[in-house]
């Protein structure tokens, strides 16, 4: 079984989702001892954008390829998605433009699109500095989960799961109760799996 690790937050070692990605893909280790793991941080080596290239040997179409390689292998995939200005950051956006190919991951049909990279668990480790869960004040401007459900639901992908810690820049006493929530969510997904 393959796992692929993303990491998108340009925080390094402040990063909440970095930590909590990195909590989920130890209890998957845990929970499948032969797991492949590739990990990806694309803070740290960012994928170039994409645009149209005349030759498949431009470095641009290698990199975008290997990307695009590795989801497809990967059984799992689990991504640290940091909130940023309302969405995702940007050098994730990039990853998703990479791996979102026609004919590769989706199709047009007759009936309209069709996903082709189902079959994949897909868990998001979410932060966010304020408070945008449904319900919340703040949810109208959440285009951060709403994006990745659309987006991967277009892949196939409809079942996202989110491990989300929120509110992390009100006060310190919220970011402890939020920590300790996210923490508690992952035990969770890993209960109802074991």
């Amino acid at each position: 079984m393959k796992l692929l690790h993303i990491d998108s937050s340009a925080l390094g070692q402040h990063s909440v989702s970095r930590a909590l990605s990195a909590r989920i893909v130890d209890q998957l280790k845990d929970q499948h001892a032969s797991l492949e793991v590739s990990h990806r941080d694309l803070a740290a080596q960012p994928l170039p954008h994409w645009q149209p290239v005349a030759d498949a040997s431009d470095p641009a179409a290698l990199a975008g390829s290997e990307a695009l390689e590795e989801f497809l292998a990967a059984d799992i995939v689990v991504i640290g998605a940091p909130m940023y200005n309302f969405g995702i950051p940007s050098q994730l956006k990039t990853w998703i433009d990479r791996i979102a190919v026609a004919g590769k991951t989706f199709r047009y049909t007759a009936d309209g699109p069709e996903g082709l990279a189902g079959g994949k668990r897909v868990i998001v480790a979410s932060s966010r500095g304020g408070i945008y869960s449904p319900g919340s004040a703040g949810a109208a401007m959440d285009f951060q989960e709403p994006y990745l459900r659309a987006v991967f639901g277009f892949l196939g992908i409809p079942e996202l799961e989110f491990v989300r810690a929120e509110g992390l820049n009100l006060n310190e006493e919220h970011k402890r109760k939020a920590l300790a929530s996210a923490h508690e969510s992952i035990g969770k997904l890993f209960a109802q799996a074991a």
